[in-house]
């Protein structure tokens, strides 16, 4: 796995790993993921001590917005990539005495076979994730743990009091105007908690800085 860069975003606990890809006049070939480098004595330190469990895959229609989803018992960080199309990232910091409790970062995740490298964005536990599409996409995500469906909750990507200061101004108004009408939503999505009900929900603990 050729990886070029790793860069935190503005909750610096989300990172996006570029990885190379080998170009000719055929096509390309690339490692997406070596165990070696992720999990080794290298830059990607984060994933000290972590193993993926579970791999997913998703396809979404232009306008669809998923989110924000967690769990617990076990916890769940997730390495996402977009394998066609465009998929803007959200992660939302839900961990109580986090500095940036509250605030949600986006990352901007296009794809295309003419590109010279790939991307992963690292969403760790403690963090509700999200995404939404502009284009007919195709996203594939490593999970730490296996799907828990009795300790899954979700707060509602609408709700007002989440904090968006972090994001892009241009990235935010494509969510708005993919968001408006909620039809791009699912139900259970739509009724998602508040930053504010989840955090008066005592699963909330589940969630503390530095402990998960």
């Amino acid at each position: 796995m050729k990886i070029l860069s790793i860069d935190p975003l503005a909750v610096p606990d989300v990172k996006v790993i570029t990885f190379g890809r080998f170009r000719d006049h055929r096509g390309y070939f690339t490692e997406t993921c070596r165990k070696s480098d992720l999990f080794g004595p290298s830059a990607t330190d984060f994933l000290a001590g972590l193993e993926f469990l579970q791999c997913n895959e998703s396809f979404s229609r232009p306008g669809v917005v998923r989110g924000l989803h967690f769990q617990w018992n076990p916890h769940m960080g997730k390495l996402v990539r977009t394998i066609a199309g465009r998929m803007i990232d959200l992660a939302l910091d839900i961990r109580k005495g986090s500095p940036t409790h509250g605030k949600i970062v986006a990352c901007d995740m296009p794809a295309s076979a003419d590109d010279d490298c790939g991307r992963w964005i690292w969403v760790p536990a403690g963090f509700a994730h999200g995404n939404f599409f502009s284009e007919p996409t195709t996203i594939e995500y490593f999970c730490t743990g296996e799907y828990s469906p009795g300790c899954e909750a979700g707060i509602r990507p609408t709700a007002e009091d989440i904090d968006w200061s972090l994001c892009d101004a241009a990235l935010k108004a494509e969510f708005d105007k993919a968001a408006a009408d909620g039809s791009g939503m699912s139900e259970k999505d739509r009724a998602g908690l508040t930053l504010a009900a989840w955090g008066a929900d005592d699963r909330s603990k589940e969630f503390i800085h530095g402990r998960c």
